[in-house]
């Protein structure tokens, strides 16, 4: 509604200055659109000059087969204005009024908003949707030219007067089109969400497989070294199909849709070229999507299952980015969709603080299990410089149901082995692979979990059982 305020209801800017303190800050850029509620656009019902150009404006009946839709939605929404009725480009819904970039005014104020979070404290800028930004009818109206140079514009801005800003992009689009989005490594995101990670993620676990993500993450390269990924499972959205296309088929696309519906979750659909319907998200609790919670496998497994797919996200390079309901084992919540009529809303309950609380100081409770395994991750991997995200990754081929990684550190002094079983059988691993693959005879091993120094030929990974060493 007002980008430059905090809402009221929640605190005002002292208390977001106060977090400064303890944590570096990620500011959402929501630059694509506008609430309905916003004075800008009720300037622009009201025909004020400030705002008559401030949003997109359809007339007639023009072609527009070709604009790429997220969602089952019209793309044009009518308002009656104190001109008469207008025919207005809302992408997503009804109450997000797409702001229209062609109006200079709009661009510089945008800018000066994104330059106020800098001096907000922001550290990071997400710049949510941005793929859809500049609109063209006749085109498809996503990953147009003039929206990386929009983007090239507000990254030459902060590096001139806040070059500490690093501009993250979220573009729920096949892998290709959302790298490009770091530009030549030097003029555009430094970070970019890595969106085929989760479906990608979910399908081996689903067929206790690893060799697709293994072969896929084998190829994440950065054009520089002032870029990384920002890697993530769950968010407040759903779980994006789109990603994956292109490297999972329709066949594997289609049995993550059925497993999401088997085990209680909705799809959401969208539009395509000739009229019919494709899945674009699955709306799923993560925990959910990995174990049917109609099922009756023993929590311990489904924990383990879970923590085994955090991991293999935290193992990658770049950034991680958890979202609440993961740290914590949150499970899905039908009756907000019940209330809400939206399927997002199945990830987005609000948790009582109370009652979480108890929760986690049960250790038999799910929730104080997966956060203290959680937190056990979080720890080894803070304590190595291996994870750097600016470090060197080697994907590695020990077994079929194995992902294992190499990371290694920046300045190359320090190394781990990362090993994931995404499998319900055993499997067996000979630390002489580990030794030729180094390129060395040193076969002490040391549990970064632990701390444990371990001496063995082989060892035995349990079912979904997660093994980060150093050598």
């Amino acid at each position: 509604m007002d980008y430059r305020k905090v809402d009221p209801n929640l605190g005002e800017w002292n208390d977001i200055s106060s977090m400064q303190n303890h944590f570096r800050l990620m500011f959402d850029g929501v630059i694509n659109h506008i609430s309905a509620q916003s004075e800008w656009f009720k300037g622009f019902l009201q025909d004020d000059p400030r705002y008559c150009h401030y949003f997109i404006t359809v007339e007639g009946s023009p072609d527009l087969s070709q604009v790429v839709r997220p969602r089952i939605l019209p793309l044009l929404t009518t308002f009656n204005t104190h001109s008469g009725e207008k025919h207005v480009w809302t992408t997503f819904s009804d109450d997000q009024i797409d702001l229209n970039f062609k109006t200079p005014e709009v661009l510089l104020e945008i800018l000066d908003i994104l330059l106020m979070y800098a001096a907000r404290g922001a550290i990071f800028i997400r710049l949510d949707a941005i793929a859809y930004l500049w609109k063209e009818i006749g085109t498809t109206c996503i990953h147009l030219p003039q929206t990386h140079r929009v983007i090239q514009f507000l990254r030459a801005a902060l590096n001139e007067v806040a070059p500490h800003v690093h501009l993250i992009t979220e573009t729920n689009v096949p892998h290709a089109d959302n790298i490009a989005y770091f530009g030549d490594g030097t003029n555009e995101a430094q970070l970019v969400y890595n969106f085929a990670l989760p479906p990608l993620t979910l399908h081996i676990f689903h067929t206790g497989d690893a060799r697709v993500l293994a072969h896929w993450a084998g190829t994440l390269t950065l054009p520089s070294s002032k870029t990384t990924f920002f890697n993530f499972l769950a968010s407040h959205d759903g779980i994006g199909l789109n990603p994956a296309r292109g490297i999972l088929s329709t066949e594997e696309i289609d049995s993550l849709v059925h497993r999401t519906l088997e085990h209680g979750g909705l799809v959401s659909y969208k539009h395509i070229a000739d009229g019919a319907q494709s899945p674009y998200e699955l709306n799923i609790n993560y925990f959910d999507a990995l174990s049917n919670p109609k099922g009756n496998e023993p929590l311990g497994l489904q924990v383990d299952r879970f923590i085994a797919a955090q991991a293999i996200m935290l193992s990658l390079p770049g950034v991680p980015g958890i979202y609440f309901h993961s740290l914590f084992g949150s499970r899905g919540w039908l009756e907000g969709v019940q209330r809400t009529g939206r399927n997002r809303t199945i990830n987005r309950e609000k948790c009582d603080f109370e009652t979480l609380q108890k929760e986690l100081v049960d250790p038999n409770s799910l929730r104080a299990r997966v956060f203290s395994r959680y937190h056990q991750l979080l720890l080894a991997r803070r304590n190595s410089p291996a994870f750097h995200p600016h470090g060197v990754h080697r994907i590695l081929d020990v077994h079929p149901s194995v992902f294992a990684i190499e990371r290694i550190s920046p300045d190359g002094s320090s190394r781990a082995f990362c090993l994931h079983n995404v499998s319900k059988a055993k499997v067996l691993i000979e630390t002489e692979q580990f030794i030729l693959m180094r390129g060395s005879v040193d076969k002490t091993m040391v549990d970064l979990f632990t701390g444990q120094a371990l001496q063995v030929s082989k060892f035995m990974l349990d079912p979904y059982q997660v093994l980060w060493i150093k050598l």
